[in-house]
């Protein structure tokens, strides 16, 4: 099917995207799973193409694009021809946009230009031991020592940990208040900023995850990023892009497992027939085909409506959680059509079905974001119970 949103110079930078990707990314996957990291020189390389943070206005190095199309073409690009586990898009499209849109002009001055070329690497740091996607929950403190912060706690589970070199970070500043929270830029080389494991993984080995350590971090007062105890609110501002990217990615992952199982299962021999060719086989790919036809479709949907500002949080939900579980079905599918070579890791399919795992969990898990459609379609046990009180 013509999905029909892209035009002429989308189909040039697919091209030009892909070439890189083939060229620069894909060639290393296995040696950067191997050494469980990216090459900081990824990032350098991706900058020189101008893949990096596009959004940026020219005047910090970027190309003023903020199309969402034009990330939605190298997340399905990168599922097919690079590593999953070159995590760009947290860097340019999920971490960068917190600066560009929340950011001072001199903190942009400062930041930007480098963000956009690779030499700063982004990432974001929410998730602690005891709060993940109840961010209410973060112990993480900073306090407002007069001419600085001092920032104590610690985090886990933060993607480029490793490789950050601008963190922003989630912290109380308000006792009083579960939603009393600031975000803060952690610079590389601040004393008391320390790094954890990168963490062991079930999949998407090359990407690195960390722990990260505050300990009496002073944070100078010109590093607050947006206002002062409204951090939750700006958190909850950008969770819809989030979420969108996760659903983008999810679908071109499950296209990525689809495609090499449908060229394996078109060449393997099974009893003198090729695997394609049994007729449960080839029902099981035409019902993945028209499954993740109707979620591009969907997604595609979100993406324009996205682009116009308008895409609301119950519907990135929906992509998010149709998505993902659909990313699951089908890497399962793919293993299972393989056969016991799908099993074996010298095979993509095998690190595809691992990686997919995530998917359900981060940006939301899928419980999470059936609440929040339940809630949007009016099933909210809160609003009852608030009527129930208020009846008596």
């Amino acid at each position: 099917m013509d999905r029909g949103i892209f035009d002429e110079e989308h189909d040039m930078f697919r091209d030009a995207a892909r070439s890189f990707l083939q060229n620069e990314i894909g060639p290393h996957a296995d040696r950067w799973a191997e050494q469980e990291i990216v090459d900081r020189e990824a990032f350098l390389k991706a900058g020189e193409q101008g893949l990096l943070c596009m959004w940026a206005d020219e005047q910090h190095g970027g190309a003023g694009v903020t199309d969402f199309r034009y990330e939605q073409i190298l997340l399905e690009e990168n599922a097919r021809y690079g590593d999953v586990g070159f995590f760009i898009f947290l860097h340019s499209r999920l971490v960068g946009p917190y600066i560009g849109t929340l950011g001072t002009d001199e903190q942009k001055a400062r930041w930007l230009p480098k963000c956009v070329s690779g030499e700063n690497i982004l990432a974001i740091a929410m998730t602690e031991p005891g709060a993940g996607s109840d961010v209410s929950g973060i112990r993480t403190r900073a306090e407002d020592k007069g001419d600085h912060y001092l920032l104590n706690g610690s985090k886990t589970f933060i993607s480029n940990g490793i490789l950050a070199d601008l963190v922003i970070v989630a912290a109380k500043t308000d006792a009083s208040s579960s939603h009393g929270l600031s975000l803060f830029v952690v610079e590389r080389g601040m004393d008391g900023f320390e790094r954890g494991r990168n963490l062991k993984k079930m999949g998407m080995h090359s990407q690195d995850t960390a722990e990260l350590f505050f300990n009496n971090v002073r944070v100078p007062k010109e590093n607050l990023l947006g206002e002062f105890n409204r951090g939750f609110y700006h958190l909850m501002h950008f969770l819809a892009e989030e979420r969108l990217l996760s659903a983008v990615g999810a679908l071109a992952n499950a296209e990525a497992a689809y495609a090499v199982t449908l060229d394996y299962a078109s060449d393997r021999e099974v009893f003198g027939r090729k695997v394609a060719d049994f007729q449960a086989n080839r029902f099981k790919f035409a019902d993945m085909r028209t499954e993740m036809d109707v979620a591009q479709a969907f997604i595609d949907r979100c993406v324009m409506v996205h682009n116009e500002g308008k895409l609301t949080a119950d519907d990135a939900a929906k992509a998010k959680l149709y998505a993902t579980e659909l990313e699951d079905r089908v890497t399962d599918h793919c293993v299972q059509l393989h056969g016991g070579n799908g099993y074996m890791d010298e095979y993509p399919v095998s690190r595809m079905y691992t990686a997919a795992r995530v998917s359900r969990i981060y940006a939301g898990s899928s419980e999470i974001m059936r609440e929040i459609i339940a809630r949007s379609i009016g099933l909210d046990p809160r609003k009852k119970k608030a009527a129930r009180k208020d009846a008596a």
